[in-house]
């Protein structure tokens, strides 16, 4: 591993003078990707405050046409760098004698991708929202929140300093708090919402802390200083202190906690309480990649420490592969595609941490079409059967007219998930497993196993999904949100209109084609090139496998063994859920108490709710039994009983006799003319 890191170069990363001018022009540009989203989040907020606010379409087109000009200058941007980078300064922002942190762009390949996937799936999201959310009594006010969840994403993926990095990261937190609450009236939405912010801040104070620490030691926040810090560092031999190396496990805590990881994943799922297009926002494009971004932007920094990114290899992979387990056993389709998000989220972390950068962010780009057609089309079957997601009670949608797009859409992104051949998933997912099996480190042979395990298990209950709801004989039940329609047999669903359909395909096409972009692997594809020449380059990790001799060629028998695992995953899940389902249901009785375990998602939650909270809860009590009532509720008590002795004490006196109150007077003055004859 140590060999490996020695051969990070750091020169592309560092060469933004002779790229500066050419990008000058069209990087002040960059500012509008913002402020597009910006506008529209104030305009659609001030049409929320109306009385007409969701009876008007208006904040709908407000929202596509904001997020819709962001992508295309992200488009024209990403066009324009190329293979470059940049550095474009809006205003100064922090400045002290030896701080600064300007509000300040960073421009290179790896921001122009995630411009790209945020700006664009996000703009579809909002389309499909459009149909979506139409009639909710808060539609302008969610297009409100999604575009200034827009907003605070695009301004951590364009940070050049950690500080504007955070406030982006801190900005997109608090969005997904009002929009996983967004039904603040339903008790379930609100406790997500609750969970998902206080989970969300114990990874944020690492990654706070791991800011200061940097500030402490580099002196600088700024990323292009704190690169060339560390190439000089390399150059020159420094030994790297205990206090630079532990930098990375802190930016890592910030990182597992936004990005759903072992243990501060339990958040995720329970988001699917905000409405569908949130889910599909928050899982495919915007607020659980920025865990992965920040390590790959960080990529250097991570190199210093021999144990920073084998421990993200693990923690990924483990976390890929606890999620599957889980997901197999769920019935409700929208958890199940947010545990199969948690375990992709492993994925990519496992392939940063294996070096293979390139493989991590890839994965990333090629997750964001797939899970949102996922999401989107369960949103679709949620949206058009009142509310119904238990595909116990859905059969046979594709029978059933107009849902022959939906099902289409959810087919091909199904095949991409499961990583079937030539779709996208294929190309992402067989890179990370490849460079596994040849990257030296500790207990990485095991990392390639682990992770080929996952995805026949990923392929198995993906399709479980699939086959369950929308193949097999016609059979549907209404859900909860059903009203007015007492006999079931006369509930006709409501088919997605143009608008939804119209995104589906779009998404359904990416869920295709996306993985080409990635042909030619690590070193020689396209999107190796982007990665290559950006603060993720690592040119070193693709050579490991010709030093190894593993088949001479891991990447095309990766694509063997995977093409396989997948496709018998996938043929497991037709015989037990489309050709003898009741053999399924056989299977769980014989392994009643792991089938059980896992539908519990093997009690994580009450664990955590057994040694954390419920110890934190009789820890709060004794402190207001002890500290609040006694002693400060006591404190304040006894500040009232003084005066009210005194009163009692003196009450006596106060009996209305004159002769008394001038014998009083008297003898005062006796004792003060004692006193100051005695002084004197």
């Amino acid at each position: 591993m140590m060999n490996l890191l020695a051969q990070f170069d750091l020169n592309q990363v560092l060469s933004l003078a002779s790229e500066e001018t050419a990008t000058r022009g069209i990087g002040s540009w960059a500012g509008w990707i913002p402020l597009f989203p910006l506008i529209a989040a104030i305009a659609c907020g001030v049409l929320a405050y109306r009385p007409s606010g969701a009876k008007t379409k208006r904040a709908g087109v407000i929202c596509i046409a904001g997020l819709g000009f962001a992508f295309v200058v992200s488009v024209i941007l990403a066009l324009n760098i190329g293979h470059g980078q940049g550095h474009v300064t809006l205003f100064e922002w922090i400045r002290t004698d030896h701080l600064k942190a300007d509000f300040a762009f960073f421009l290179d390949p790896l921001t122009s991708i995630m411009l790209i996937v945020v700006t664009g799936i996000g703009t579809l999201v909002a389309v499909y929202a459009s149909e979506y959310m139409w009639g909710d009594r808060g539609y302008a006010r969610f297009f409100a929140f999604v575009s200034l969840f827009i907003v605070a994403m695009t301004c951590l993926v364009l940070a050049d300093n950690l500080i504007l990095m955070y406030l982006g990261w801190e900005g997109v937190g608090l969005c997904s708090y009002l929009l996983i609450g967004f039904y603040y009236e339903k008790p379930a939405a609100v406790a997500a919402a609750k969970k998902a912010f206080i989970v969300n801040r114990i990874g944020d104070l690492g990654f706070a802390l791991g800011i200061m620490l940097t500030y402490l030691q580099f002196g600088s926040v700024e990323f292009a200083v704190i690169f060339k810090q560390i190439e000089a560092w390399q150059a020159s031999g420094t030994e790297i202190s205990i206090a630079i190396q532990t930098i990375p496990f802190l930016l890592m805590l910030g990182a597992f906690g936004k990005s759903a990881q072992l243990p501060l994943y339990v958040w995720l799922p329970d988001a699917m309480e905000g409405p569908t297009p949130v889910s599909a926002l928050i899982h495919a494009a915007t607020m659980v990649t920025a865990g992965v971004y920040l390590i790959a932007r960080m990529l250097p920094l991570f190199l210093l420490s021999p144990y920073a990114l084998p421990t993200v290899a693990w923690v990924g992979c483990i976390t890929a592969l606890f999620s599957a387990t889980i997901g197999m056993a769920q019935y409700d389709i929208k958890r199940i595609f947010a545990y199969s998000t948690v375990s992709q989220l492993g994925y990519m972390f496992m392939g940063l941490g294996v070096l293979s950068s390139v493989g991590g962010t890839f994965h990333l780009f090629t997750h964001a079409f797939f899970k949102a057609a996922l999401f989107l089309g369960s949103g679709a079957v949620m949206h058009g059967f009142a509310g119904q997601l238990d595909l116990r009670k859905l059969s046979g949608l594709w029978h059933v007219p107009g849902w022959q797009i939906v099902t289409a859409s959810m087919f091909v992104a199904c095949l991409a998930l499961a990583g079937f051949p030539l779709t996208a998933g294929f190309f992402s997912k067989d890179m990370i497993l490849a460079q596994a099996f040849v990257t030296p480190g500790p207990g990485f042979e095991w990392l390639g196993w682990i992770g080929l395990i996952t995805a026949g298990m990923t392929a198995y209950y993906t399709f479980r999904v699939f086959f369950r709801v929308f193949m097999g004989p016609v059979s549907f039940k209404p859900g909860d949100d059903h009203h007015g329609v007492h006999d079931d047999h006369h509930f006709h669903p409501h088919a997605p209109g143009p608008a939804i359909n119209f995104v589906l395909i779009v998404l359904g096409l990416g869920a295709i084609f996306a993985g080409w972009l990635g042909v030619g692997g690590e070193s020689h594809g396209w999107f190796g090139g982007m990665v290559h020449a950006s603060s993720a380059n690592y040119e070193a990790a693709h050579e490991a496998a010709h030093e190894t001799g593993f088949f001479s060629n891991p990447h095309q028998w990766m694509m063997l063994a995977s093409s396989i695992i997948g496709i018998v995953g996938i043929g497991i899940a037709a015989y037990l859920h489309l050709l003898n389902r009741p053999a399924a249901e056989r299977w769980r009785q014989a392994i009643l108490p792991v089938a059980r375990l896992a539908e519990h998602k093997w009690c994580v939650d009450e664990g955590y709710d057994l040694l954390i909270r419920r110890p934190l809860r009789a820890v709060g009590h004794i402190c207001y039994s002890l500290g609040d009532t006694l002693i400060i509720n006591g404190l304040v008590a006894l500040a009232g009983w003084i005066p009210r002795l005194i009163g009692a004490a003196v009450r006596p006196l106060q009996n209305g006799r004159l002769q008394g109150y001038g014998l009083g007077m008297a003898g005062g003055a006796a004792m003060l003319l004692i006193i100051v004859w005695w002084m004197l």
